[in-house]
């Protein structure tokens, strides 16, 4: 399973860096791709690519909101092929491989984690049961504050 996803995915970042690389630039110069993302913005962008390498884009890789802009980024900022593509494919064989482990091991101790979250289920619950006491007894209190007040 892990082969499969890891390989999709570096198949398909590879596919967004090279029209990326190939397209982004004449796109990001045009009035629309101009308003999409500024050319101060895209200096920024490339002078960072420059300042953190290879580590940058392994570590912007394994954060979630960032992954899918790292290669098209990187394709129109011009940063070479294996400098791009070498931290993109360790990445995410990390990021794919610690998801794999994970629900390998969940799923391999399914009865624990039902019990454990069973258990976080019940602490859930009274906690928002006293939320809900504690917003009753809040809103009581406003009103009959309120109601005093007009006295």
């Amino acid at each position: 399973m892990f082969g499969v996803t890891w390989t999709g995915n570096v198949a398909s970042a590879t596919i967004v860096y090279a029209a990326a690389r190939r397209y982004g630039r004449t796109f990001l110069v045009g009035p629309l791709g101009r308003r999409l993302v500024p050319p101060v913005v895209l200096a920024h962008i490339a002078a960072a690519y420059e300042r953190h390498g290879g580590w940058g884009i392994f570590v912007s890789r394994l954060l979630p909101v960032w992954r899918a802009v790292v290669p098209p980024f990187a394709g129109v900022a011009g940063v070479g092929a294996a400098r791009a593509l070498v931290p993109v494919a360790l990445a995410s064989g990390l990021w794919y491989g610690a998801i794999t482990y994970v629900v390998a091991t969940l799923g391999s101790n399914l009865d624990v984690v039902l019990a454990a979250l069973q258990h976080v289920n019940r602490i859930l619950g009274v906690l928002a049961l006293v939320t809900l006491l504690g917003v009753a007894w809040y809103v009581a209190r406003r009103l009959k504050l309120g109601k005093g007040a007009t006295r």
